[in-house]
């Protein structure tokens, strides 16, 4: 864990909220497997998680329940916060993905603690909270979560689904299953997200099982 020296002698509680707003600018060195739409570069956690919370604002009328867009677009740019520490894991890295929850929660409690108790309390709920899938609110945030990666591979030639070649090509029914949440909670996306799946499986992007 970093540790800043904020200048300027602020207050204990103002020392704790510099100190992790500065901590978590290490979001934009943690890269994630989606390519920016230029393929210059992958993107980081920062910039992925500022888009969702944007797209919160703009998809509201897609969910199939009301839905609080502003708890949504704080749990959009908290959700990944943990993964400074845990790192970012591929959705489809069946191995990295055993390992995760453990690694997240002990990230959690490393991060959150930076801050006064009722400030990391709140956005560990909101953190917690987007996981679970359970609310409203965290439903459409996932949704937004799993819809933004999906655009850009489609809009990158399928580049993250078969990077690795044909051996470890991700699969439709991976890709369906990763995409449930916006089956039940945004029905009309998803009928375009079944048009995208049919147009990568077409054009070799994804292995068709």
């Amino acid at each position: 864990m970093a540790k800043f020296t904020i200048p300027g002698n602020p207050s204990l509680r103002l020392d704790q909220q510099l100190s992790f707003t500065a901590e978590i600018d290490q979001m934009t060195a943690v890269a994630r497997r989606t390519l920016l739409l230029d393929k210059s570069r992958r993107e980081n956690d920062a910039e992925h998680s500022w888009h969702i919370g944007v797209m919160a604002m703009l998809f509201q009328e897609y969910a199939k329940e009301p839905v609080n867009v502003g708890r949504a677009v704080q749990m959009c740019i908290v959700h990944d916060l943990v993964e400074i520490y845990a790192g970012d894991t591929f959705a489809y890295d069946q191995t990295g993905n055993l390992s995760k929850a453990d690694r997240e929660q002990e990230a959690a409690n490393r991060l959150f603690s930076l801050l006064p108790e009722e400030q990391g309390k709140l956005i560990r709920d909101f953190w917690e909270e987007f996981d679970a899938m359970k609310t409203p609110d965290s439903k459409y945030a996932a949704c937004l979560d799993r819809i933004q990666p999906l655009l850009h591979n489609m809009l990158t030639d399928g580049h993250t689904w078969h990077e690795n070649g044909p051996e470890q090509m991700v699969t439709r029914t991976m890709v369906e299953k990763r995409n449930a949440i916006v089956k039940e909670f945004m029905p009309e996306v998803y009928q375009w997200i079944t048009r995208c799946l049919d147009e990568a499986v077409a054009k070799g992007w994804l292995r068709d099982e």
